[in-house]
């Protein structure tokens, strides 16, 4: 496995990627890999990647958001919209 890192290493600095984006992208693979292992349930997922299920979430979010500007965080089926419940309106005091 080792070499096999090297090779790609190698492979990634002679087509020019840059390494933030080389670490972002192992990032990515790595994470969605293990939230597929766990059928999508982020955490169970967290758990295993040794990170709170929000940071894992929120980094989800971020993949989604650089795929199609407007991820929700989320890979198990909700769209991100929360409905609230209103508020009342404020009431003026006397004076």
């Amino acid at each position: 496995m080792k070499a096999e890192l090297e090779s790609l290493v190698d492979q990634m600095i002679t087509g020019g990627i840059l390494f933030d984006e080389a670490v972002k992208e192992f990032e990515k693979k790595f994470i969605q890999k293990v939230v597929n292992r766990h059928h999508n349930n982020l955490s169970k997922a967290a758990d295993e990647l040794g990170i709170h299920r929000n940071t894992l979430s929120k980094r989800i979010g971020e993949y989604e958001k650089s795929v199609n500007g407007n991820g929700n965080g989320h890979l198990n089926g909700h769209n991100g919209t929360v409905k609230r419940r209103q508020a009342p309106p404020r009431r003026k005091k006397r004076v």
